[in-house]
């Protein structure tokens, strides 16, 4: 990322961190700030905020930004919280800042490790850097071939180490996240998977033809379905800086568009959506998710022209 632009991340990061909660709201919509809605996770009895907390936000952002950021998420009624240990240092982050909020908060973590002893350690390490001795949530991180599903699948595979975890109350639900279409419905069809983190965004929807059969699949087998990816817009062209540090591709900057954005996810059988990776898009979404309404027939029109002249981040 060029000097410029991350300097202006940080004097961003910077004065969000020092708002009160109110001011980290967008001011377009004058409403009341309600807390963020809940919805089952499948039919589970689980009830997670609408809108997930996306760890990649704290990366690079130190501990007092992590603590703040969380709480003030917190007191919005976000519950569902995902993580990664690729996400540069934001497990360490998160671990002390969520600590005191653990007990009711629905924590998510992945691995990207195929082979059963790899995932165990970086379990372990996440468990550590998390201060915690369970995920409500574990999953393989970003499926993208059928391949990568069989290695997972195999004998003294990551599965392997899961339904041990499982067993052992370390991990309570077994799911997946994925950035192929392909590759998320074969994972589906070999493994009765808990859930699936999946991109559901109006633009890969409409003209990539990118999220329908992996929804359709994942709502066929009575799964719990997380999003990710609605408030994006379009893949950065070559040379063009990366205003976000956390964001790599070019997320939708217009207030309004945004909440149509998050609606058009929100608007499916699904049970919460993770924004971008930055806290500017978080505390928009928890602004609209506490006014949350189905997209009306003109809006779904509106996104749908958007689309059909937008390069989408994800095709089919």
């Amino acid at each position: 990322m060029k000097r410029r632009s991350f300097l202006k991340k940080i004097a961003i990061s910077s004065a969000l961190a020092s708002l009160p909660f109110s001011w980290l709201f967008s001011k377009e919509k004058q409403t009341q700030n309600l807390p963020v809605p809940k919805r089952e996770l499948a039919n589970k009895g689980d009830m997670l905020s609408i809108i997930g907390f996306g760890g990649i936000l704290l990366n690079d952002n130190g501990q007092e930004f992590a603590n703040e950021t969380i709480a003030k998420a917190v007191d919005a009624g976000v519950n569902y919280f995902d993580v990664a240990p690729t996400y540069g240092n934001a497990q360490d982050l998160m671990g002390p800042a969520l600590e005191p909020y653990r007990k009711d908060c629905f924590l998510a973590c992945k691995t990207g490790q195929w082979d059963k002893k790899e995932a165990e350690k970086e379990l372990h390490e996440s468990f550590k850097a998390l201060r915690t001795d369970y995920f409500d949530l574990y999953q393989l991180h970003g499926i993208t071939s059928k391949e990568d599903v069989d290695k997972a699948l195999a004998p003294n595979g990551a599965i392997e180490l899961f339904e041990k975890a499982k067993k052992e109350g370390k991990i309570r639900y077994i799911g997946f996240s994925a950035h192929s279409q392909e590759a998320a419905v074969y994972a589906m069809e070999q493994y009765d998977f808990d859930s699936i983190l999946f991109p559901l965004n109006f633009v890969c929807w409409y003209q990539g033809n990118y999220g329908p059969k992996a929804y359709e699949k994942a709502k066929e087998k009575n799964m719990g379905i997380l999003g990710m990816k609605s408030m994006a817009k379009t893949r950065l062209e070559e040379g063009q800086d990366q205003l976000y540090e956390n964001i790599w591709y070019m997320p939708l900057e217009n207030p309004s568009l945004s909440d149509k954005a998050m609606r058009f996810s929100l608007s499916k059988d699904i049970t919460a959506t993770i924004p971008p990776g930055d806290s500017k898009f978080l505390f928009r979404a928890i602004e609209y998710a506490g006014n949350y309404t189905k997209l009306n027939e003109k809006e779904e029109k509106q996104l749908q022209d958007i689309a059909r002249v937008t390069e989408p981040i994800f095709k089919a």
